[in-house]
């Protein structure tokens, strides 16, 4: 069963949002984990790559990372140079809540996993406004003048509309080889199990489906994303189930469409994992 040292949820989120804004002159080294709230972080500083999904991308200062709910990902930091970075965790209550009809503030994260890209890179005047908008951010959430918290949540707002207007027009990074590295094969493969969790994902399926030996598939994929085939997809199974069960499904039929075959195995699974019950999570 996976390995919770190697992948693991990292992080707990009480408010609506938060905002860190964080500079290491020594690299921590992190292992791959998730979040339940979805998270942007604007790259200041530093030599630092970050792999998500199997896709690993080149941060350059002023880049812009989307990290989506339950996606499994992780920093890789060069300690040569001190890491400076925004990082904005964003609850999805809360998204949802300021959201209006057809212009959901969290769009941009599901544009993002659909395309399979995370990355926004923007020019001169872009990295001036958001710069602007950030740090009176920053300074909203610290001040006790009137209407500081209202401020704070407009602002929080602007940034993602922005956020949203942006990776709608712009895919400069995404045209730029340098920026990211993908094996196109093992992005067929991670869309696939996506896509399929609720049918037979074992490494004999997969590897008749894409046309590769058993040993090669099992190889390349902990290479590229770091975790073996079946980790990976028992933690999305595991996580589809959780959000099946607090959608208010069943927790039996929340298995059975995650693709579990047995519930034993799921609630062992799941319990290992969480630490809670299915009915506990709910």
């Amino acid at each position: 069963m996976l390995d919770r040292s190697e992948v693991g949820k990292r992080g707990y989120l009480n408010e609506d949002f938060r905002l860190f804004h964080l500079k290491d002159s020594r690299a921590q080294k992190l292992d791959y984990h998730y979040h339940e709230f979805d998270k942007l972080i604007l790259a200041l500083g530093g030599k630092v790559s970050y792999v998500v999904e199997g896709v690993t991308y080149f941060l350059q200062p002023w880049d812009l990372l989307l990290v989506q709910h339950n996606m499994i990902h992780r920093p890789v930091i060069d300690p040569a140079e001190p890491y400076e970075r925004v990082v904005i965790w964003l609850g999805r209550e809360w998204l949802q809540k300021r959201s209006d009809p057809g212009e959901a503030l969290d769009t941009c994260f599901e544009t993002a996993r659909q395309r399979g890209f995370h990355l926004l890179r923007f020019g001169a005047e872009r990295r001036l406004e958001y710069m602007q908008t950030i740090q009176r951010l920053e300074e909203a959430l610290v001040s006790r003048e009137f209407g500081a918290a209202r401020l704070a949540d407009t602002l929080c707002q602007q940034v993602l509309i922005g956020v949203n207007r942006d990776i709608l027009r712009d895919r400069t990074a995404q045209e730029q080889r340098d920026s990211y590295r993908v094996d196109p094969k093992m992005e067929e493969v991670l869309r696939y199990i996506g896509e399929h969790l609720e049918e037979d994902l074992s490494v004999d399926a997969l590897a008749g489906r894409f046309y590769l030996s058993r040993y090669y598939l099992m190889h390349r994929f902990k290479a590229v994303t770091g975790y073996t085939l079946h980790q990976y997809i028992s933690q999305k199974r595991l996580l589809r189930a959780g959000e099946l069960i607090r959608a208010g499904v069943p927790v039996m039929k929340a298995a059975e469409q995650a693709g579990f075959a047995e519930y034993s195995t799921f609630l062992r699974a799941f319990q290992s994992t969480f630490h809670m019950s299915p009915r506990e999570f709910r």
